[in-house]
């Protein structure tokens, strides 16, 4: 019960897997990580990057919290993102939400979930920002899968809104940062036409002279 041995020799089964197909790869793993992805997801079990887009080990530098949020004040987000952006010199950073979001449900829900509520919060203020798109929807998945997306398209914002994005753009470095969504129920990708590639594409608010 301590061990969880399973989990171990499942491991050694993968590592065997990798290693016939490329001898070498885990000594060049172990000199270099240059992913050009920062991915920025859902903790959700079901939502594995790597595997998602089809990935192996070094190839995509991954965050994840619930519902796949940016916050100001979260220094663990920035930090990630200031270490891919400054030290990795990512190209592209990707906001990756998911259909049927237990953090996105959850705050559409007017009941007590305790602790969580405070970062709930963040999801319960995109939908104030948007609520006259939800006053035409019926069913509560079609005001899901609204807010799933919205979220997503906040988050690209505040991503953007960051000091560490906008001084990458600002000393002329290539990073563009995208919205995308997944659906569990199919495993496919959406890409949400949501793409910022430089300073001058954010509110005017937001930017630092």
């Amino acid at each position: 019960m301590k061990v969880l041995r399973h989990l171990f020799d499942n491991n050694k089964k993968w590592a065997d897997k990798i290693k016939k197909s490329d001898p070498d790869f885990f000594a060049k793993l172990s000199r270099q990580q240059k992913p050009h992805y920062l991915w920025i997801g859902c903790a959700d079990s079901r939502v594995p990057a790597n595997e998602i887009v089809n990935m192996l080990p070094g190839e995509i530098f991954v965050h994840r919290n619930i519902a796949n949020l940016v916050v100001h004040t979260d220094l663990n987000c920035l930090s990630v993102i200031q270490y891919a952006v400054e030290v990795l010199r990512v190209r592209h950073i990707i906001v990756c939400g998911h259909y049927g979001c237990g953090g996105i449900q959850a705050a559409l829900e007017s009941c007590d979930h305790g602790l969580i509520d405070n970062w709930l919060r963040h999801i319960r203020d995109v939908y104030r920002y948007h609520r006259d798109k939800f006053e035409s929807l019926e069913s509560e998945k079609a005001k899901s899968d609204l807010l799933c997306e919205l979220n997503v398209i906040e988050q690209v914002a505040n991503v953007c809104n960051t000091t560490i994005v906008q001084n990458a753009w600002k000393s002329g470095q290539e990073l563009a940062v995208h919205g995308w969504i997944y659906g569990i129920e199919d495993g496919i990708l959406k890409d949400l036409d949501v793409c910022t590639t430089g300073f001058d594409q954010i509110s005017s608010h937001y930017r630092l002279k």
